[in-house]
């Protein structure tokens, strides 16, 4: 299934895109799509049984805003230097062990907001990057089949970094990341039973039309059923919590001088297959 939230910010309602690419109205079946929901295999049974009798309303996607497709997000969890090409193309050795990193809750926005590049910023960069939302409760995972089981699904995240205030600064990563808007969500989460392989998607970022990044999660060091199991070594995911699995080449970091960061004005877009298309325009903050 492709689920996804509707509406002005604060007032998204929960919607499901069918078969046939029309947008339907989940309000009258469940209350919201999070953490609770991905986590009540009843309630998906009655959202699936719901979607598959055509009888959801039809809602009109004219001008209709797209928020994030989990509300009331725990933790976004990320995964740095995550693919061979990217740390070829910044001078890093691939990782020997995943590089975690957080991003705030509140970093989180629908996928055609507004991102803003924040004051003072030089150096913000853009990331294309596979999200996996979960959908159980899980700690000290075993394996990687088990780890896949506790996936609800997948989304297109947009990894957006200040690379000034996370490497010069001082410090860890977390002021380069922690930017106001700076994780796109969505357009849909889709359902891990549509995805037959995590590590055969291929992913695209254009910045004002140009493409940057055209790579596959095949290039993943560390693959979709290793980062949630050895996450789950070291805290508890929960239903909802998001992690964003890593960027590869073409950051605006990895290219040659003059650098071209991202600034106010530009449009940035970005996809995922089969996880749908972002767009943003960015301004100042």
């Amino acid at each position: 299934m492709k689920l996804l939230r509707v509406g002005t910010a604060g007032a998204e309602r929960p919607a499901l895109l069918d078969a046939e690419g029309v947008l339907r109205d989940l309000g009258g079946v469940v209350p919201d799509i999070d953490g609770m929901l991905l986590a009540d295999d009843a309630a998906l049974a009655r959202v699936r049984a719901a979607a598959e009798s055509g009888e959801l309303p039809v809602l009109d996607a004219d001008g209709l805003r797209v928020g994030p497709p989990v509300a009331r997000i725990g933790k976004v969890v990320c995964i740095g230097l995550n693919y061979h090409d990217h740390a070829a193309e910044t001078g890093a050795q691939p990782p020997a062990e995943p590089v975690v990193f957080f991003k705030a809750a509140d970093t989180v926005i629908g996928p055609d907001d507004t991102v803003l590049v924040p004051r003072k910023s030089v150096k913000t960069d853009w990331e294309v990057e596979l999200a996996i939302v979960i959908g159980r409760t899980a700690r000290y995972l075993e394996s990687h089949e088990e780890a896949l089981a506790h996936v609800a699904g997948y989304a297109v995240a947009h990894d957006v970094s200040e690379r000034e205030f996370q490497i010069e600064r001082g410090g860890t990563w977390d002021k380069g990341k922690n930017c106001e808007t700076f994780n796109p969500l969505g357009p849909w989460l889709v359902t891990a039973d549509e995805i037959a392989d995590p590590q055969a998607l291929d992913l695209k970022l254009w910045v004002n039309g140009e493409l940057k990044q055209d790579g596959s999660t095949a290039d993943q060091i560390f693959p979709v059923a290793e980062v949630v199991r050895y996450v789950s070594q070291f805290m508890t995911l929960y239903p909802g919590d998001v992690i964003n699995t890593g960027t590869p080449a073409g950051v605006a970091m990895g290219q040659p001088e003059p650098k071209p960061y991202l600034r106010a004005g530009d449009v940035v877009e970005l996809e995922i297959e089969g996880l749908g298309r972002q767009r943003q325009e960015l301004k100042d903050a």
